[in-house]
């Protein structure tokens, strides 16, 4: 064979390679996507996060200051009565509501929320009892101290850990990120308390002069998505950088998350933060995002519904308008897939629902929730 048949020949076979991966991309195009998404409610007033609850129903937290109840696929008209005031205004409002882990006994629920005025404002935790429709014999126990006279960087996402313990991330106030660094206040922390809003003995600051006792954790900014994974016995938050610098976190008690001493992220202004992207006695990020993708909600998803994502990390994007896949092997993040960018729309809170379905909140005034079931 002549040296230009050879050529002639392997274009002709890298053709048909292009060929036939063209026909194959063509034909998962014509599959469409493994998923399909469904409204499940509409027409609310910037919805901020999700809760389901033991008789199939959800409450559908609004920023604005309200709950709303959705059952058996209706959402009701009149909001959850007995809803403490709130401070809504930029980033302030309402955020999480979750169920305190004897509520079919006790019927208790948990409220995080921005309380305050614009000179004087903080994270606010209260607990209620749930009737279904109203909440009653309300109690603040805890505050986030000091206040702050700026209207965002709260925090505010809540979860109960295994030992019944409550797990509440507390923003940095944005022009206070330095505090983050010191012990002697909540801001740019992650607090545990007890169902009473006490501090715990096992605390990691616990006997410091210098520190306050609800400390678990520190060097945060803005977290926004916080979860326990009981397959794995982890706890997971991910932040808000500046301009880059979004993070995901394994959290464990006692570390200091290093903001804003390192970080990837700038600042606004377009100057550099810190010279630092490493210091000793700082935690390195399990994930980083620069550019921002401006991360809201997260979850592990643990259902039947896609086998593919079982145990990958689901975290909504605000600025990116999709949700960010991580792919997790053996504990270990293992590539990202941008998810449900077709929806165009700023994505507040991810959930797994006890029905093997993900579900999504979009933001917004007219946000949604919608539910994402497989392909039929």
């Amino acid at each position: 064979m002549t040296k230009m048949a050879r050529q002639i020949g392997a274009v002709a076979a890298a053709f048909a390679v292009l060929l036939f991966a063209a026909d194959g991309a063509r034909a998962q195009e014509q599959a469409g996507p493994a998923y399909e998404i469904v409204p499940v409610a509409e027409g609310l007033d910037h919805p901020w996060s999700l809760t389901f609850m033991p008789d199939g129903s959800m409450l559908i937290v609004e920023l604005s200051g309200q709950i709303r109840v959705l059952r058996d696929g209706v959402l009701a008209e009149e909001p959850v009565a007995g809803v403490p005031d709130v401070y809504f205004e930029s980033q302030g409002g309402l955020f999480d509501v979750v169920l305190d882990p004897k509520f079919k006994e006790n019927s208790l629920v948990y409220l995080s929320y921005a309380h305050g005025s614009r000179k004087s404002n903080n994270t606010r935790v209260a607990r209620a009892r749930f009737d279904g429709a109203a909440l009653t014999d309300l109690a603040v126990i805890f505050d986030a101290v000091p206040a702050k006279n700026t209207p965002v960087h709260y925090g505010g996402r809540l979860i109960f850990l295994p030992d019944e313990t409550i797990l509440l991330t507390v923003g940095d106030g944005f022009d206070y990120r330095e505090y983050a660094q010191k012990l002697d206040n909540h801001l740019g922390k992650i607090v545990r308390i007890g169902r009473d809003g006490r501090a715990l003995s096992d605390n990691p600051f616990v006997g410091r002069e210098d520190a306050l006792p609800e400390i678990w954790t520190y060097g945060h900014r803005n977290q926004q998505g916080l979860i326990y994974d009981a397959a794995s016995g982890r706890v997971y938050a991910h932040e808000h950088g500046a301009q880059g610098g979004d993070e995901i976190n394994i959290i464990e008690p006692g570390k200091n998350y290093g903001w804003p001493v390192i970080t990837r992220g700038l600042d606004y202004s377009g100057a550099r933060i810190s010279p630092f992207r490493e210091y000793e006695g700082m935690e390195q990020p399990l994930v980083d995002w620069t550019p921002s993708i401006a991360p809201a909600g997260m979850t592990i998803y643990r259902g039947d519904a896609f086998p593919d994502w079982q145990g990958d990390i689901f975290a909504g994007a605000l600025a990116a308008q999709h949700v960010r896949r991580v792919k997790m092997e053996n504990g270990e993040p293992a590539g990202e897939e941008v998810l449900f960018a077709e929806l165009g729309e700023r994505i507040r809170d991810v959930r797994t629902g006890p029905d093997g379905y993900l579900y999504l909140v979009t933001d917004g005034e007219n946000g949604r929730v919608l539910r994402v079931v497989p392909a039929r």
